[in-house]
């Protein structure tokens, strides 16, 4: 039905089979064998880089994708013609989970030289009338990357389930802190778009290989200096397939991811590429808290036994608090204005 549903604009569907156990692969092989859109060729662009006095740089970069390839999930193509196929199969060797899928469809896009690459889930929980929305602004404005967000539409608090309302909620707000896209509000949702020079900007290959992918792929684009916008999309639930997402056991995993990319984020963007005083902030605030965590402990233990503490534990307890607090919102406050550039 996805398949099927896709707007004619769309000059490539690429499907990649993560090792499913249903007829999957059986289908998808049959639309291709009794398919008659109208041929377009689409060649491997790395194939097109020739050596001159100027390009050491593209050669460069040409033989470190063409090394990165073994870092991939091991795939194969079905197609025998996906230079001119419209529908192209990918079969993964082993399963390795949702984001591995994405990562080896935005590999054959990248190679392939597609301008802009949108992602939807095969359950049918996105509307493909939508899909011009998600991918004009990539197309005509020069954004890197597009998400939909089901959050800001009105129905939201009525279609979409209330638990996964909340989940969606608590890992959006753990996302803003650690990918700096202070104003995305639906950072799980997989409806995006993204530009081929985004694509180029980041290590396809590292994108997390499970449901946190979303997450990390902000963080990435975000230290790549990428540009992104969100647009309107409609919730849509009970159609097509059931999701598998356990939402109390993603919260977990997702959480960690966030917590190392954001000292990645901090680390790469901050101090190595674009030296900024957020860095320093940032860090002075978390030296305070770890700081003052043992005074906590000695007033809240008072609390409950009602001894009495001297003045340097509760001057250390009130200066430590009140220093590391506002020490974390000011480097907050720079992290939020340097962001706005990236946002268009």
């Amino acid at each position: 039905m996805v398949i099927e549903s896709m707007p004619a604009f769309v000059d490539r569907i690429i499907i990649v089979n993560d090792r499913s156990t249903d007829r999957t692969s059986e289908v998808v092989r049959s639309l291709i064998s009794t398919d008659r859109t109208l041929k377009m060729t689409i060649a491997n662009i790395l194939d097109n880089v020739k050596p001159n006095r100027y390009n050491r740089a593209s050669l460069v970069v040409k033989q470190l994708q063409q090394e990165e390839i073994f870092k991939y999930v091991p795939s194969r193509v079905f197609n025998t013609d996906e230079e001119h196929d419209r529908i192209i199969l990918i079969e993964h060797n082993e399963n390795s989970g949702k984001g591995a899928g994405i990562a080896t469809g935005y590999l054959w896009a990248r190679n392939h030289g597609i301008d802009c690459t949108a992602t939807m889930d095969g359950d049918g929980q996105m509307d493909p009338d939508e899909l011009e929305d998600i991918c004009m602004p990539v197309v005509a404005e020069g954004v890197d990357y597009v998400k939909g967000n089901r959050l800001i539409h009105r129905s939201a608090l009525l279609v979409i389930p209330k638990v996964r309302y909340f989940g969606n909620s608590i890992l959006s707000i753990m996302t803003k802190l650690a990918s700096g896209y202070w104003k995305v509000s639906d950072t799980q949702t997989g409806f995006t778009a993204i530009s081929r020079n985004a694509l180029n900007a980041i290590r396809i290959y590292e994108i997390y290989k499970d449901y946190g992918y979303p997450n990390d792929m902000l963080v990435k684009l975000n230290i790549a200096f990428c540009t992104l916008r969100e647009v309107e999309i409609k919730p849509i639930y009970d159609v097509g397939e059931q999701s598998k997402m356990k939402i109390f056991k993603v919260i977990p995993r997702v959480s960690w991811l966030l917590f190392k990319s954001f000292f990645m984020r901090l680390w790469v963007k901050y101090l190595f590429r674009d030296f900024h005083p957020l860095f320093i902030l940032y860090h002075f605030a978390f030296l305070l808290g770890l700081l003052w965590l043992p005074y906590a402990f000695k007033v809240g233990g008072a609390m409950f036994s009602g001894d009495n503490l001297s003045f340097e534990t509760l001057f250390a307890f009130t200066f430590l608090g009140i220093s590391g607090a506002q020490s974390f919102l000011f480097a907050m406050w720079m992290d939020i204005q340097d962001n706005e550039r990236l946002y268009k």
